[in-house]
């Protein structure tokens, strides 16, 4: 069980002449991404996890890295995830897959102060949403010491192994939360998984972090700045400074 809210923090009133705060007030549920967007795309985390990416494809297909490492690319583009297309085309079982990509060190991992106060007085309940696994983001959260802010994590065992961005994550996640869009707000760094929230009437936050990583994957759908309610670049200051 997630710790409530802070009941005695305030938000100072902008000064004369500040852009006013970007209105939240109608939001009651948060929607996080966790890689490279619960901690910095800079931290090396999400490296590592793909260079296991790389190397268990060329492992299962018995080929040398560079060429694994474009099989890899090529089953990201198309089935949204290297798992789903293993899945699809290899047949494999998940679990070992999801073992061993994310068997990586945290040590480079820091929690940030600014982003676990900003988290923790937001009004409502809080969920992460990830492609990955839920072992590895119990890990990620309780390194980061936030693992007791949030209220469910939807992995890629709640999604029934359909990834985001497509639609039928998002109505899994919505199913498992008792989500109401119009009251729901969703951060992720990569823009394409914005535009099925956005479409279904949640405020949408992209994280540009300017990682690889999210410049990779699906070619659609599209993002446009139409599916795109705030562009960020840093989350912590972002939720400090919002109306709520």
């Amino acid at each position: 069980m997630r710790q409530p809210s802070p009941s005695n923090m305030t938000i100072s009133a902008p000064q004369a002449g500040a852009e006013p705060a970007p209105d939240f007030t109608h939001v009651r549920d948060w929607i996080f991404d966790l890689d490279n967007t619960l901690y910095r795309a800079d931290s090396g985390i999400f490296a590592q996890i793909d260079a296991n990416m790389t190397s268990f494809v060329a492992r299962l297909l018995g080929m040398e890295r560079d060429a694994a490492r474009l099989v890899q690319k090529q089953l990201y583009r198309d089935h949204g995830t290297t798992l789903a297309g293993l899945i699809a085309i290899h047949k494999i079982d998940p679990e070992p897959y999801l073992d061993f990509v994310h068997d990586i060190d945290l040590s480079g991992l820091a929690p940030d102060p600014m982003l676990n106060g900003a988290v923790a007085r937001l009004p409502g309940r809080r969920f992460v949403f990830t492609n990955a696994c839920r072992n590895h983001a119990a890990r990620i959260l309780e390194h980061l010491q936030i693992a007791d802010l949030f209220d469910q994590v939807w992995d890629i065992r709640t999604i029934g192994f359909v990834p985001k961005p497509d639609p039928a994550a998002y109505h899994a996640a919505m199913a498992a939360g008792g989500i109401v869009p119009a009251q729901a707000a969703m951060f992720d760094d990569i823009a394409r998984n914005l535009v099925v929230p956005h479409e279904l009437g949640m405020t949408t936050v992209w994280l540009d972090c300017q990682s690889e990583w999210s410049r990779q994957g699906p070619e659609f759908p599209v993002a446009s700045d139409t599916h795109i309610d705030h562009e960020i670049r840093e989350l912590g200051p972002f939720l400090s400074s919002i109306g709520i």
